[in-house]
């Protein structure tokens, strides 16, 4: 995308957000200036300040800004009333959603964490807890077999499996031409794959839950209860 400003019917505050994002996922948050950012919606660098305090700001609103909108569309989707299964379908379609559309975030998500000052960090934490919690919950629910206390370790492990396959799109959906990508499945083909992906994954789990043998290996685990160790990470 070239550095000139084009018109937008977009608030000047989230045309700021919107090329902030692109230009700290693609060159990094330490890597752009302010007046770059400033050039890119076409008012200069000072008159950033007067939306966002500095760089620093605009980074933590974009962050704690989709943590929020996860977290919110998340209870939403969950609350649909139609059961756990549709609950867990709907869950699913919202953060693929996400994944296509907002690539720039997950790109600042997976790099740009750690530049976040210390409180607003714990923000974003806390706002991620909240969506994990809620994703494994409902899983549990729509999976019978993930819902004893021993198969809980499976469930969350299995939540966290599944956003890291859908959140990998921004490095295998294409084509993207201003961030040099190949041609690749384009944005229904992929939205179809990660849905489908997804399903399989839990499905999986609750099959070595209950069985005590993973689908993969068919080798049970040392224990016999298929139940698999703490996640090594968060979302």
């Amino acid at each position: 995308m070239p550095n000139v400003p084009a018109a937008s019917a977009l608030p000047r505050r989230d045309q700021i957000r919107r090329e902030a994002a692109r230009l700290f996922a693609a060159r990094g948050f330490l890597g752009v200036g302010v007046d770059e950012i400033g050039k890119a919606v076409g008012i200069s660098g000072p008159g950033l300040y007067r939306h966002f305090a500095g760089k620093d700001a605009m980074l933590a609103d974009l962050l704690i800004g989709i943590s929020e909108r996860l977290l919110e569309e998340g209870r939403r989707r969950a609350g649909g009333g139609d059961g756990p299964a549709a609950a867990l379908d709907a869950l699913i379609s919202g953060h693929v959603d996400f994944a296509l559309n907002d690539r720039d975030l997950i790109t600042l998500h997976d790099r740009e964490l750690l530049n976040l000052k210390e409180e607003d960090r714990r923000t974003v934490r806390r706002l991620q807890r909240g969506y994990v919690e809620l994703w494994v919950d409902i899983v549990r629910q729509a999976h019978p077999s993930l819902a004893a206390p021993a198969a809980e370790p499976t469930a969350r492990a299995a939540v966290h499996a599944v956003f890291g396959l859908i959140n990998s799109t921004p490095h295998s959906l294409g084509p993207n031409p201003a961030h040099g990508e190949r041609t690749g499945l384009q944005r229904d083909g992929m939205a179809a794959l990660l849905h489908t992906l997804a399903h399989g994954a839990f499905a999986a789990a609750a099959v070595s839950a209950a069985t005590g043998v993973s689908p993969a290996t068919g080798v049970a685990a040392a224990d016999g209860s298929g139940v698999t160790g703490p996640e090594s990470g968060s979302a």
